[in-house]
């Protein structure tokens, strides 16, 4: 019987997910379909989470909530993010996760950024953001700024997502991290400064910024500016905007006018793609026959990508 596999959310019209993942399943000779599914409310949304019409799904804006709702079981990752955008069928129940970080980091990683004592702004206090800012503080940062145009919003956000990491480092058994050259949680959490503000009261935080990353839906429509001031940008940074497949965004050519290293979100797409399969072929205890370099190489060629 064939299994089901979707991407969830609206508007997806533009998502590469259907052929990168269909590529390397049919590689790996599964009997597996990956479809999309655009869905334009939150309660059909939710009606098809909790229906039992798919093996996993991945889920993106503006569902992540969603997701977070109906697992049975959360991650870290989704805990700390409060979003899962990640949802695997094991032994009736449905395992939730947050790959959004892990995705984005392990690319810029890829990439040659480097995050061990780098100051890391990111844009934003949604789900996608909290998990880059944590994945960001793991592989190394010493500073991470998470900014919103609410103030007291944003310092809401971040206290509730410090609230969650100090209860994880308290009751769970300190595991070492996957990649070597990242941190465990509990030194992740003793040595991570993390600061909250906004977009006009942290400009000098923004300007004295290592590496940006822009978590916000803005970019999705041509029109839509950078959701901070583009002069506080400068060469040294590297800046990158999580949107893709609408063309150049206005900070990702504003950084690259100003002689800034940038990226859109093709990268992370691609990333956090290859890390669902092999969570997804590990769970169902199936030999995709390829490493995390063979995943990221087949499925950034099908959606026609090149880095």
């Amino acid at each position: 019987m064939t299994e089901r596999l979707y991407i969830v959310g609206h508007p997806i019209a533009h998502s590469k997910s259907p052929v990168m993942y269909n590529a390397v399943y049919r590689e790996a000779g599964l009997d597996w379909d990956y479809g999309a599914q655009d869905i334009e409310t939150p309660e059909k949304a939710l009606e098809l989470l909790r229906s039992d019409a798919y093996l996993s799904v991945n889920i993106t804006t503006p569902y992540k909530p969603c997701g977070f709702e109906v697992a049975d079981i959360l991650a870290a990752s989704a805990k700390l993010s409060h979003g899962v955008n990640l949802l695997i069928r094991a032994k009736g129940k449905l395992l939730g996760y947050n790959v959004d970080g892990a995705g984005c980091i392990s690319f810029l990683e890829r990439m040659g950024v480097e995050f061990a004592n780098a100051r890391v702004a990111v844009c934003g206090t949604g789900p996608t953001s909290l998990a880059i800012l944590h994945e960001a503080a793991v592989a190394g940062a010493n500073e991470v700024l998470l900014l919103g145009r609410d103030r007291a919003r944003a310092r809401r956000i971040l206290e509730r997502y410090l609230e969650e990491f100090r209860r994880i480092v308290s009751t769970a058994i300190m595991l070492p991290p996957p990649d070597k050259h990242h941190r465990d949680l509990q030194t992740t959490y003793d040595e991570t400064t993390f600061k909250f503000g906004t977009y006009e009261t942290s400009t000098k935080a923004i300007s004295s910024a290592d590496i940006i990353i822009d978590a916000t839906p803005l970019g999705m429509n041509e029109a839509d500016a950078a959701p901070f001031a583009p002069e506080l940008i400068h060469e040294g940074q590297t800046i990158m905007d999580t949107v893709y497949g609408h063309g150049e965004t206005a900070l990702v050519r504003t950084a690259r006018e100003r002689g800034a290293r940038a990226f859109d979100g093709a990268g992370m797409l691609v990333s956090q793609a290859a890390l669902t399969a092999t969570m997804l072929s590990e769970v169902q205890d199936v030999d995709l026959k390829m490493d995390m370099d063979a995943l990221f190489a087949t499925m950034a060629k099908a959606a026609g990508f090149s880095f």
